[in-house]
């Protein structure tokens, strides 16, 4: 146990994140379905053909919608819902680090702020686990996920769109603003995929996003100083997995991108309908990439939570056994 491993959420922040990210990969997937029938035709096939993608997507919307009024109702009504809003607001600490950061970055800085040194010497009493960067990425997405339920809501039925719009060519930009988010939200998705599944301090899963701080001890009883970080061993396999998935997050990303050009319009088709579309080779094999990355930001899900498990069912196996005496016995029942 290393102050890396200090607990990073609640239980109820670890088990909506875990639910809004399984939601989202299947949005992604059915949205891009749609959107790259072409492409992916595979993953078409698999969901039922067009009116399955459709009916998929839709059904992943409405849990969207449930998802976030549950959060918000959270929010309000009970003290860990307040109180973890409260954690995440801008502080001046916040607006004093990005300064710094920036400085540094402009040279004008000898260091960057402490803020940002979690892995480089920094210690858990030093530095908080909710950086200005990672309070960004949460409002980041919560506003694209806002604007993605409003606008999808809306465009549910093109007819509707059409009624409220007034006319067809205003009803197909809210369309194109609709899958303009969703290209923005799937680049910074597929960037946290890479950023927390393959740092070389976090490698294969960031294990701390899954199991609540509740169950991870934050005292240590050693006196070892420094962060903990100069005990961990890089494992053998991170430079080449790290190396494929980075290349393969990059290449999905301009291929979603090109793919979004070509597609009648950017970003979205005028029609959502199966058909059209190039058959390019180039495009096929990098959308696929992309959509391979999300794949594997779906199995880092699913093995932090089976992480999870296995933690949890150590915890309760250590408690249920009987206390060791001091030397080396089980300490005797005074009845």
């Amino acid at each position: 146990m290393t102050q890396l491993d200090h607990g990073k959420f609640s239980r109820m922040t670890t088990t909506f994140h875990t639910l809004l990210a399984l939601d989202v990969f299947v949005l992604f997937f059915s949205g891009y379905s749609l959107m790259f029938n072409d492409e992916l035709w595979w993953m078409v096939g698999l969901m039922g053909g067009a009116s399955g993608v459709s009916a998929v997507h839709r059904i992943a919307g409405g849990g969207l919608l449930a998802l976030i009024v549950f959060w918000m109702l959270m929010m309000v009504t009970t003290d860990t819902g307040r109180g973890n809003f409260r954690e995440i607001l801008p502080s001046k600490g916040d607006f004093d680090a990005f300064i710094q950061d920036v400085q540094f970055l402009l040279g004008n800085a000898d260091e960057r702020h402490q803020n940002a040194r979690q892995f480089a010497g920094g210690t858990a009493d030093e530095i908080p686990l909710l950086t200005y960067i990672g309070k960004g990425v949460v409002f980041i997405f919560a506003i694209e996920l806002a604007l993605l339920t409003v606008s999808g809501i809306l465009i549910w039925s093109k007819t509707g769109v059409m009624d409220i719009m007034a006319t067809k060519t205003a009803a197909a930009a809210f369309v194109t603003f609709h899958g303009l988010l969703g290209v923005i939200m799937l680049m910074g998705v597929m960037f946290h995929i890479f950023e927390h599944g393959f740092h070389p301090a976090l490698y294969p899963v960031e294990v701390k996003a899954f199991i609540p701080k509740s169950m991870i001890p934050e005292d240590h009883d050693d006196d070892t100083e420094g962060t903990g970080i100069e005990r961990l061993e890089l494992s053998p396999s991170w430079n080449m997995a790290s190396t494929i998935v980075g290349a393969m997050t990059v290449i999905g990303i301009v291929s979603v991108l090109l793919g979004s050009l070509f597609d009648e319009g950017y970003p979205v088709p005028r029609e959502l309908a199966i058909g059209g579309g190039p058959a390019d080779i180039l495009l096929t094999v990098g959308i696929n990439m992309g959509v391979f990355v999300l794949l594997l930001g779906l199995v880092l899900q699913m093995y932090g939570n089976l992480l999870r498990v296995r933690w949890q069912k150590q915890l309760e196996q250590e408690a249920s056994e009987p206390a060791t005496a001091t030397d080396g016995g089980h300490v005797e029942s005074d009845d």
